[in-house]
């Protein structure tokens, strides 16, 4: 084939692909429908982060009246309902529940929450959660959960920052705070990434659900509020260079 042939024929190739690119740039910046199932101090910050960085949220608890004034508060992107509603509204569901709940979760919302991006951040904790905490620890808290929510896209994050700090310093100055995340799916990861960013925070991917384990509570990586670069040290200090 003459070579302006071949040419004139990519011409509408390349321009094609140029358009898919605009499309997936315009979808990764269109709002995001966000369940929350457990809205504690954990939840109910990031809920009002999202809401004001243009995403939708519906939120839950087992008394889901409570919930009202801070809905209305936040205005016509925020709604408050069940924990069914908030599994079913989501394109992304929030999990910020007592670990010992999270049996339960898994098993009454299956249907709602399969196949979707879930961002785990609760934490099992002996004392209040339990004998199923001291296994749930020694798995790791990644693993476990994919155990309890099984077939969805599972992200750990949010699990080891202050609530005080999540609510009180979003776009922390001079740094922001960093939050480690742990992820098999890449695709809800970067979903995961964008979140965290539009909540004020500044995320960190320390590697895949087995490694969540080291940002568990009292772990290395569970530093807090670390920048970063300091979340980066850490993460190199105790696993290596990427």
């Amino acid at each position: 084939m003459h070579r302006d042939s071949f040419s004139f024929l990519l011409r509408p190739m390349i321009t094609i692909v140029a358009l898919l690119g605009l499309s997936l740039a315009q979808a990764q910046s269109d709002p995001i429908k966000i369940g929350i199932i457990g809205t504690g101090r954990i939840g109910g910050a990031l809920a009002q982060h999202w809401v004001a960085a243009g995403h939708e949220v519906y939120m839950s608890s087992r008394h889901p009246e409570e919930l009202m004034g801070l809905a209305e508060a936040l205005g016509p992107r925020a709604q408050a309902g069940t924990p069914r509603e908030a599994a079913a509204f989501g394109d992304v569901v929030l999990v910020s529940v007592p670990y010992a709940a999270m049996p339960q979760v898994g098993s009454d919302f299956a249907n709602e929450l399969n196949g979707k991006i879930v961002l785990d951040t609760s934490n099992p904790v002996e004392d209040r959660d339990g004998p199923m905490a001291v296994e749930a620890k020694r798995k790791g808290s990644g693993i476990a959960s994919t155990e309890f929510l099984v077939g969805t896209r599972l992200v750990r994050a949010f699990n080891c920052i202050p609530a005080a700090s999540l609510a009180g310093e979003p776009s922390r100055q001079p740094e922001r705070i960093a939050i480690p995340l742990a992820g098999d799916d890449a695709e809800a990861l970067t979903v995961a990434q964008r979140l965290v960013d539009d909540a004020g925070f500044d995320s960190v991917v320390i590697g895949d659900l087995e490694s969540a384990r080291y940002f568990d509570l009292g772990e290395p990586l569970a530093l807090g509020t670390p920048t970063a670069a300091e979340l980066r040290q850490a993460k190199a200090d105790l696993l290596g260079s990427d």
